[in-house]
């Protein structure tokens, strides 16, 4: 039972890093801990832009173009790399500078927080010194609940939100309230409250089959830990918190259709996982509102020793489900580390149970 806590615990933490079926989940890295391998460092993959679907490379000026004409663009993330977050920096102010007007969307923000952001997009009449703008970034650092977040990630988001700002872009988060999230993934769905479950949005789009494949990534992400019972309350989380963005997501659609000027494409900053495939995210937004017009942006990583691009482009077979492309444009990375993320895993755990023994 103490293990179960402690591997729900961890498992919240990895939940945040959103699961991903990418090609590197099989592969073991040889390489130092410390960072990314030479041979990642060398891929000549890093820095390409491919369409998935016809699979061709594609200059930036022309990914731009091919994304600015959808409602929803999704910039997918790998979350703690600067360069996924240089990009997405990079795609907005273009779209800007072709003279329109971004809506941006963070799965890492609440949707109940979205206030919170408007009104910094606000704050930028009321802009003065370095001291009131260092006291204004910790206020909302804090009202945002990343006081434990690294400085480093804080960053990340920190500096889009700014761009928002400075350029008068609504700003909006997407997901489910932390403390819901882990109420789920602790007791499942079926025994929340009902005062929870009214907290809830459900496109009913779940299945045996998707549950099971979503399951077998849970396990993979977990390094082949966890047992069923814990699967299916990490499953339970997955469905609640891809429901909830998809909702938001078609709210800030429609907000940003009736408001003056109007406003869009939406631009949504999200981990690989939640549109891998079309899946996840994206799905159910299409079942909640078909007419709506998606495309995703995969920024990812190259695998620790380089590979064809015949390895990142493995199409979905999953019985049901159409045949896709993991994305429809993908633009390759370097990596961040080459650390074995089971060795990472366990740690965590180990440093949980060290915690629970010093507090005894």
């Amino acid at each position: 039972m103490k293990f179960a806590m402690l591997f729900i615990a961890a498992a919240l933490l990895i939940m945040q890093s959103c699961a991903t079926t990418g090609p590197g989940m099989s592969k073991t890295s040889t390489a130092s801990p410390s960072g990314p391998s030479k041979a990642a460092n060398k891929d000549p993959l890093i820095g390409k832009i491919i369409d998935g679907r016809n699979v061709s490379s594609v200059q930036f000026d022309v990914l731009v173009e091919a994304l600015a004409p959808h409602d929803v663009i999704y910039l997918s993330e790998k979350h703690d790399n600067p360069m996924h977050h240089k990009a997405q920096h990079r795609i907005i102010q273009q779209l800007i500078d072709s003279g329109r007007h971004p809506v941006v969307g963070f799965e890492f923000f609440a949707m109940d927080q979205t206030p919170l952001l408007l009104s910094l997009i606000d704050s930028k009449q009321a802009r003065h010194a370095k001291e009131t703008e260092a006291a204004l970034e910790k206020k909302m650092r804090v009202k945002l609940g990343w006081e434990d977040q690294t400085d480093t990630m804080w960053g990340y988001y920190w500096g889009l939100l700014n761009l928002a700002r400075d350029n008068g872009l609504w700003a909006a988060g997407l997901d489910l309230d932390d403390s819901l999230k882990r109420r789920i993934t602790r007791k499942g769905t079926f025994n929340l409250t009902p005062l929870e479950k009214d907290q809830l949005f459900s496109t009913h789009l779940s299945d045996p089959i998707y549950a099971d494949y979503m399951k077998d990534i849970f396990k993979q992400v977990h390094c082949g830990m966890g047992h069923e019972k814990m699967l299916s309350r990490l499953y339970d989380t997955w469905l609640a918190r891809n429901d909830k963005m998809a909702l938001s997501i078609t709210q800030l659609y429609r907000a940003s259709k009736v408001s003056k000027p109007e406003k869009g494409p939406l631009v949504i900053i999200m981990g690989n996982g939640h549109t891998e495939y079309g899946l996840g995210v994206m799905d159910r937004v299409r079942a909640i509102d078909p007419g709506i017009s998606q495309v995703n942006l995969s920024l990812s990583e190259v695998l620790p020793t380089p590979e064809s691009l015949d390895t990142y482009l493995t199409q979905l077979d999953l019985t049901g489900y159409p045949k896709a492309v993991p994305a429809d444009y993908i633009w390759f990375t370097s990596r961040v580390s080459s650390e074995d993320p089971c060795a990472k895993f366990k740690a965590t755990i180990e440093r949980m149970k060290n915690k629970k023994k010093e507090r005894k």
